[in-house]
This record gives C-alpha cells, sequence and structure tokens, in this order.
C-alpha cells in the first residue's frame, strides 16, 4: 500500500503520457483580445508596479488615507443624506422612512437633556417644598417620555407593515426611538423633512 512503484510502472506511466497527442493552440487562433502595443504593456507593467505598495508601511498608509477618504464621504453623506455612502444602519427605504416618520413629529424625548439640566439645577435649590415639585417634575417628564415612545412604537409598526410588507422590519422601530433621544439638530443623518410635513 505505501510502497515505491517500480521502475517498470513508471517507465509505463511515462510511456502513456508521451503516447498522448499534445494540443497546442493555433496560431491563428483569436485570443478574443487585441495583442497591446510594447508602449502600452510597458506603461501597464509601470502603473501596476508603481500603484502596488513597495512595503508593509506604505501598504498601511495608503490603507489609512483609504480610510479617512471613505469616512469624509461618509460625514457628507450623513450631512447631505445621500444614501450611497451612508452607513449600514442608515442605509435602505425602511431606515429612511423611520428617520422621515420621527423627524416629522414633535417628541418629549428630543428635549429630555435640557429639561435634565433644568430639573438638576432646579434641585440645588434648598427651599422648603421645591424638592417635592422637582421630583415630581422628574417623574412626569419620564412617565411622558415613556408614553410617547409607546405610542411611536405603535404607529411606526403599523406604518411599516403597511408600506414595507416584505421587508425586514427587526430592529427599525428601536432605531427611530434612539432618534427621537437626540435633539433634532444634531440629528445624523440630518433631518429631510420639515415638522409637520407626513413622509
Amino acid at each position: 500500500m505505501f510502497r515505491s512503484r517500480s521502475k517498470d510502472e513508471q517507465a509505463a506511466t511515462a510511456k502513456v503520457i508521451a503516447d498522448q497527442p499534445q494540443q497546442t493552440r493555433d496560431p491563428q487562433a483569436p485570443k478574443g483580445r487585441p495583442t497591446p502595443k510594447r508602449s502600452e504593456a510597458q506603461s501597464q507593467r509601470r502603473s501596476l508596479a508603481n500603484s502596488s505598495p513597495k512595503n508593509r508601511k506604505d501598504a498601511s498608509r495608503r490603507q489609512r488615507e483609504s480610510r479617512r477618504a471613505d469616512l469624509a464621504r461618509q460625514r457628507e453623506a450623513l450631512a447631505g443624506g445621500d444614501e450611497r455612502y451612508l452607513p449600514a444602519r442608515d442605509k435602505g427605504p425602511v431606515r429612511r422612512f423611520a428617520r422621515d416618520y420621527v423627524d416629522s413629529r414633535f417628541f418629549v424625548a428630543e428635549f429630555f437633556l435640557p429639561l435634565a439640566v433644568v430639573i438638576l439645577v432646579l434641585s440645588m435649590i434648598q427651599a422648603g417644598a421645591m424638592q417635592t415639585y422637582v421630583l415630581l417634575l422628574w417623574m412626569l417628564v419620564i412617565l411622558l417620555i415613556v408614553i410617547n415612545s409607546i405610542v411611536l412604537g405603535i404607529q411606526l409598526k403599523r406604518q411599516l407593515r403597511k408600506r414595507f410588507p416584505d421587508e425586514n422590519l427587526r430592529g427599525v422601530v428601536a432605531y427611530a426611538l434612539m432618534r427621537t433621544l437626540q435633539m433634532r439638530r444634531l440629528r445624523l443623518p440630518k433631518p429631510q423633512v420639515k415638522r409637520g410635513e407626513r413622509p
């Protein structure tokens, strides 16, 4: 099983290979493309040699530059809403509809940060019943945010099922809820619809 082949077997194999006719390409057969001129071939070789990195340092530098260019393109897309260069989480008509749905309405959650600062300042005042009022105000803000988020989730799900019945809607409501927590002017991608304008 593991022994080497005998010389006779090797010779027989070589004879069989030698007997088979070798197929060579007909010199008149077309290649499917014209032969490039010598100057063109040399310029292609030079450009290929210049474009390929010579060492690891050059390769990493080129990779950094391409990454920077991609990030700059992505930032411009986030500012202008260009779908081609948006990050994967923001791409697609479903996500665009969710963004437009959120941007066309007022939500209590988008004023959460300014309200939190106001409540924090008011909580430092040590006057009589002020602490109680601040606590009630804090609870009211949280309750309004929760109710607003539940209503948004139900309405958005209904609209998405109606408009995109065959699309994968997983994570879209969470995406919209996270967008409501950002102030309108700080949202990325930038809002493409005005308030009150239905998508």
